[in-house]
Order: structure tokens, then sequence, then C-alpha cells
């Protein structure tokens, strides 16, 4: 009968040595050049005396253009060898193998630290009122990325990490080119389930061509998306089938996206038998082990009990039991648990507590499941600073935290809640800004304009009515250059300017107490979130500069306004 404390052999050779994974969780612990710093070697330190077979790092990224946090490791090529060389010896250092966890983040790129506009397998938003449709990839940028996951691998491995682990769910890029809801493509990487798993089966093989055979190599797979019209476990069984002759090493499978949260025992999805077995994707992974043959499966989510992996791997449903949240509460869970001086590894219930009468409402029952990741990450934090985690910290105090990390996009329902459509969110957020506009903006900008208070985030621009004929002047932020000023459209072609301008170009703009003339044209392609940022009087201020713009967004456009006078 197998063991917790077995050995696990992989194809490539190495032997983990007992049957308890780290699982991925990112750190958000790099400097401001996306490199590891002293904060990852003491968390990865104190990870290292933990005891288990396999650590897993937190979401690397393979561009450091296009990050998922504030403070991700970017791992392109060997400008920062020496300190991923140190971090992969402190980690190794209790007898763990250590692989890095690759990821890209596609469309859930956060706009707090990425410059430049999201990319995804097709222009699908994720359904946030605020948030932009990425742009779609080209095919020479999909092979470009393909080619980064293989650059990525060669200098893991030159670091003296062990493998690396591709980050195949929870609604990043590969999970994107997966699920037919964000892969709606009709060429080669999309159109049906066999191409809309090209793609993670050319990452597999370009790492395995970037790397020696003894080099380690797993993927984290959704069971399923958890949402209706998505990726589907009969669709993730057959990525594993055909992975499974990729030279992989290992499966972990998890679950949800961060609209659908399955993977933090938040989704609706959870069965009478997820709660009995105490794991969220056991059921799913008896059904997998034919698909993946002799390769190991890893189940990751809501494991807490020995009892409980002990019963999943000597029942042969999963090879190895995956901890993520409960390592950042106990960095050494492995080793007391394979040691029995643990039964059970307590889970704090991580919620602001609201008034039943307000539970019910999405936007702030979601917030909860924001929270949550927060709370975790920062007590991540505390271990890179040198110290202890602290089980009695407030939920409110993680609330101040999200607001300053993040700005006030970390309170929208980003990564939790399963929303209504994008076409609908947007229309009635559309219909709420334009009252707001006509009775508090309007009449305020006005107000000011009569005591002569002049600002650029409260002047005018004046269209002629396409339908009238006549001037129409509405309140826009502008800023402005030599030669012009840039606007944003907040709400694009849903706005009346913005389709006045479509309409006819000239314009004139209220620049301090004198007016401008112009012509402006609609840049749809520009980046508006760069864009945004550009508008803070000081850098410093960018975030919340962008975090203003975006409560305000529904479909925005870039207006570049020329002077003709």
């Amino acid at each position: 009968m197998t063991t917790l404390h077995d050995p696990l052999p992989l194809a490539s050779g190495q032997v983990l040595p007992n049957r308890i994974m780290k699982s991925a969780l990112s750190e958000g612990l790099a400097n401001g050049d996306n490199a590891p710093d002293v904060r990852l070697e003491r968390l990865y330190g104190r990870w290292a005396e933990g005891g288990y077979g396999l650590i897993v790092t937190g979401n690397v990224m393979v561009d450091r253009r296009h990050c998922g946090e504030p403070g991700n490791v970017a791992m392109e090529d060997e400008r920062h060898l020496d300190a991923l060389t140190r971090w992969a010896k402190i980690a190794k250092d209790g007898g763990a193998k250590v692989w890095v966890q690759l990821n890209h983040p596609g469309r859930q790129a956060n706009p707090i630290v990425t410059r430049t506009r999201a990319v995804a397998p097709s222009p699908i938003a994720m359904g946030i009122p605020g948030v932009p449709a990425p742009r779609e990839l080209t095919e020479a940028e999909i092979l470009d990325i393909i080619a980064r996951f293989g650059r990525a691998a060669r200098v893991a491995e030159a670091a003296g990490f062990d493998g690396v682990q591709i980050h195949g769910a929870h609604g990043y890029l590969v999970s994107q080119f997966l699920s037919p809801r964000s892969n709606q493509r009709t060429d080669a990487w999309g159109g049906d389930a066999e191409r809309r798993r090209q793609f993670v089966v050319e990452v597999a093989r370009s790492i395995r061509a970037a790397v020696s055979p003894g080099f380690g190599l797993g993927i984290k797979l959704n069971s399923a998306d958890f949402q209706r019209g998505g990726f589907t476990e009969d669709e993730s069984r057959a990525v594993i089938e055909e992975l499974s002759a990729e030279q992989v090493d290992l499966f972990e499978i998890s679950g949800g996206t961060y609209e659908s949260p399955a993977m933090m025992g938040r989704s609706d999805a959870k069965s009478a038998s997820t709660r009995a077995r105490g794991a969220y994707f056991l059921d799913y992974a008896e059904t997998a082990r034919a698909a993946a043959g002799s390769v190991p499966i890893v189940v990751t989510g809501g494991f807490r009990s020995r009892a409980a992996m002990t019963e999943a791997v000597s029942g042969g449903t999963c090879d190895m039991v995956g901890l993520g949240r409960p390592t950042v509460l106990f960095p050494t869970a492995a080793g007391d648990l394979l040691a029995a001086r643990t039964e059970v590894l307590p889970q704090p219930d991580i919620s602001l507590n609201l008034p039943q009468r307000l539970k019910s409402n999405a936007n702030l029952k979601s917030m909860d499941g924001a929270l949550d990741l927060q709370w975790h990450t920062d007590q991540i934090h505390l271990i890179g600073a040198g110290k202890d985690p602290d089980l009695e910290r407030s939920p409110w105090r993680t609330a101040a935290t999200m607001l300053r990390r993040n700005g006030f996009d970390a309170f929208r329902s980003k990564r939790t809640g399963t929303p209504r459509s994008t076409t609908d969110k947007a229309a009635r957020k559309f219909r709420m800004e334009r009252t707001m506009g006509r009775y508090v903006v309007n009449p305020t900008v006005r107000a000011l304009d009569k005591v002569g208070i002049r600002t650029a985030f409260a002047s005018e621009i004046e269209t002629v009515g396409r339908k009238s004929g006549q001037p129409r002047r509405v309140p826009v932020s502008l800023l402005f250059d030599a030669d012009g000023a840039y606007a944003i459209c907040q709400h694009g072609l849903r706005s009346g300017w913005g389709l006045n301008i479509s309409a006819n170009p000239k314009v004139r703009v209220r620049q301090g107490d004198s007016w401008r003339t112009g012509t402006a044209v609609l840049l749809p392609d520009d980046d508006v979130i760069a864009r945004s940022r550009t508008f803070a009087p000081h850098p410093a201020l960018a975030p919340f500069t962008r975090s203003v713009f975006a409560a305000l967004e529904s479909d925005p456009v870039t207006v570049r306004i020329t002077f003709t006078d």
C-alpha cells in the first residue's frame, strides 16, 4: 500500500522524496526589475525546512511586459541568473525537488503593472465592467510566446532548479487557449477542442526541446472551468491523454477560474462527495487516471487532514497531494504531517463578517474571495520580511493592503464571482455613468467653470451633434501637448460625443480660459491602460489615475485631437 512517505519516481529519472507537494502560490516578492531578492530567499528558506517532496514556485512570468500581479518574477533570459541561482539553492537545501511555475497571464494581466494592452487568443473581455477587452494574438506572437516558455525553462535549468510546471489553469493564457469561452479563433489555434489544445502541446514541446532529459516537466491543469460553455472535464481528459505522450512528468489537477473560483472552495460546484472526501477534485482525478497512463497525478485543493491525504494516496485516487494556502500558515506542514506532529491543518475563514442582509449582495460576497487571496499574500510577505505568519491578522487590515497594492481595482470582482455577460454589464454601467454625468459631473464642472477653476481633469470638449447639427459640450479630461491633446472617450462608440466625432471630426476643447479648435480621431488600437496612466500629474499617482478611469469606463477608446487654430 502506497503511503505519504513513499518516494515518487518520475519519467525524467527524478525521484521525489515523498508524496506531499507545496503547490504554487503567487508571492509578489520580486523587485522592481522582476528579479527575486532576499525576501524570496527568506520565504523559500522556510519552505525548504518544511519536509516537502516537491516545491513549486509561484507564477513566474515568461514575458515581463505582461504580469499577473505586482511583484511577479520574470524569467526571460539570464540577466538575473545569479539571483535565480541563490533562490534555487536555498529552496533545495532541505532536500526537496524545486520546480518553477511558468506562466503568461493573457487577458488576466494586471493593469497596475502591465503597461501594454493585454493579449489573448480572442479579443474577449473577462466580463468585468471597466476592464477593456484584450487584443487578439497574431500567429507570430503565439509562436513567440511558445518560444518564451522554452527559453524560460532553459534559464531555470541553468539556475539549478529541477524542473518547471506550465500553469495551464485558473484562467491564465494556456487555460484561455483551452476554453471555448475565451478562444473563438478559427485558425490552427482554435475552432474545436483539438485545435484549442495545440497551444499547450507546443508549449510542452518547446520546453522539452530546450532542456536536458533529466529536467522535470509538469503542468497544472483545470479539471473544468465551472462556467457554462467553458472547458469541460471531457476536454481536460483529452488534454491529459495527449500530453502524456509529450514527456510530461506530473499532472497537477485544479479547477475553476478567478471568475468561478472552484480552486478556493468558494464555488457552488462543490458536491457532497467533495465535502466528504476533503478535497475538491478527487472525483475527477479518478476518471483522469486512465487518460494519464503512467504519468502520476497530483490533486491540489481542499486537503487539510492527514487521514484524507493518506486515503487519497493509498487508495490510488492520486499519486501525490498538493498543499497551497496551508503552507503559508504552516511552512513545515509536510514534515508535521509525515511525523504525525499534527493531524489537521486548521484553515481560518477569511471574511469581513458583514451582516446577513448584506451577504447576498454579489459584489460584497465576491469581495471575500479577493480578501482570502490577499490575506494569504500578506502572510507570505510577513515570512519574506523575516517574521512569522499572523493567523490573527484582521481581514479589514488586509482590505487596506489591497487598496494600497492594487488601487480601487482590488475591490472589483476581478478574481471572484460569476459575472453576467460582458454586454449586459457594460450597458448597465454606461446607463449609470450617463446619469451621473448628466446630474452630477456636468453641473459640477460648469459650477467650477463659473468660479474660474480650470484643470485638465475638469475641462470640456465641444462636438457637433450628428442629428441636431448643434454644438454639444461635455466634461472631459485632457492631456495637452504642443500640437494638441489626448482624451479618453470612456464609453467609446456608446458615447454620444464619440459618435459625433465619427460623423464630424471638427471639435473645440477648453484649455484653461481659452477655447482651441482642432480635429479629433478615434484611436481604437491605442493602449488605453497605458494612456490613462500618462494623465497622472506625477508617476507615483499613475495607479490611482488608472483606477479612477477604470471606475468610469465601459468600452474606452483613446481620442487624439490635433489643433488647427
